[in-house]
């Protein structure tokens, strides 16, 4: 069982586990409404990515996230830029909790720092993912501006791990990025775009930063794929800002369903919810052998984290699904 707890979308374990057929996945933070115009894009496989098309692609990404697109290096997905960023800041580091799992695997030396405790005013990289995963929890942006400019006094560095920033744009510190601050962003491309398989994602900072991490993922970083996608989604404006209205009112409807079976939702990710039950395992079995798949957790088996449902079909299977206990 313990594999489930691991990372979600392990459907075919799932299967294996509990058989079944037609099941709904609500086991990972990846929205539930993919860009549509991935299924219309001709790509052509039969030449290497092209620079121009990589450079237009990265203005559009840097135009939605208001950066110039000298602060952006493209990558292929965001955790590969956290652990460029771990190799490229040799120094201590903390990491806020709780969190990824796989944060704590970035730098070389370091120790977490739990939810509550302020950061140090010294030479270390904090970092922090923002919104937050799995509770969903949103930093205010004037909080985190106060301990970059602590971290920058010290000598120190402030890295977030925006993934799901897209589809929360108020809570963004890009406009921030600058020369001269000691500030690093990633972002994400897969999971507001509901095509995680794409492997896209950002790094936002420093001309000097951004530089040294084109240099160590060479001339073509991403697919020919990837760079397409990209492109057309991030220009999509209509879709982006449609998405981000209808993510926070299906957000909505699932809170109401969790509320009306005594589950409080935590977080402020629209896409996602953390509920606490009294046995967070035993929740994430009964609803496995109804064909729904979330996510539960070692740290603390009382949590279980609930992605959000495509569509009313999937909200009211969910719903029976909890009311019979």
């Amino acid at each position: 069982m313990s594999g489930f707890a691991w990372h979600g979308g392990r459907l075919a374990e799932a299967r294996a586990v509990y058989g079944g057929k037609e099941w709904i996945d609500l086991s990972t933070g990846i929205s539930p409404f993919p860009w549509p115009g991935a299924d219309h894009l001709a790509v052509d496989w039969r030449h290497l990515p092209d620079p121009r098309d990589l450079a237009a692609m990265e203005a559009a990404a840097a135009a939605c996230f208001g950066v110039d697109p000298d602060h952006l290096c493209t990558l292929p997905g965001s955790e590969a830029g956290l652990r460029l960023v771990g190799r490229m800041l040799d120094m201590p580091a903390r990491w806020l909790v709780p969190s990824y799992r796989t944060h704590a695997e970035i730098f070389a030396q370091g120790a977490p720092l739990p939810d509550g405790e302020e950061p140090p005013r010294e030479a270390v990289a904090l970092l922090l993912a923002n919104p937050n995963n799995p509770d969903g929890r949103i930093l205010p942006p004037a909080r985190l501006l106060q301990w970059l400019a602590g971290l920058e006094e010290g000598g120190g560095w402030l890295i977030v791990d925006e993934a799901y920033a897209d589809a929360v744009p108020s809570c963004s510190l890009a406009c921030e990025v600058g020369d001269g601050r000691r500030l690093i962003l990633l972002r994400s491309f897969g999971k507001f775009f509901g095509l995680a398989g794409v492997r896209l994602g950002f790094l936002l900072g420093p001309r000097e930063v951004v530089a040294r991490a084109r240099r160590m993922l060479g001339e073509w970083p991403v697919s020919a794929a990837a760079i397409a996608f990209g492109g057309a989604a991030y220009r999509d404006r209509s879709w982006i800002d449609a998405t981000v209205t209808a993510l926070g009112e299906r957000a909505a409807q699932l809170d109401g369903v969790l509320a009306r079976h005594g589950l409080a939702a935590r977080g402020e990710c629209p896409l996602f919810r953390l509920v606490e039950a009294e046995d967070g395992w035993t929740l994430f079995d009964r609803l496995a052998r109804r064909s729904i798949l979330t996510r539960p957790f070692e740290e603390d088996r009382r949590w279980l984290r609930i992605g959000l449902p495509a569509d009313a079909a999937a909200l009211a299977r969910l719903d029976r699904a909890l009311a019979d206990g």
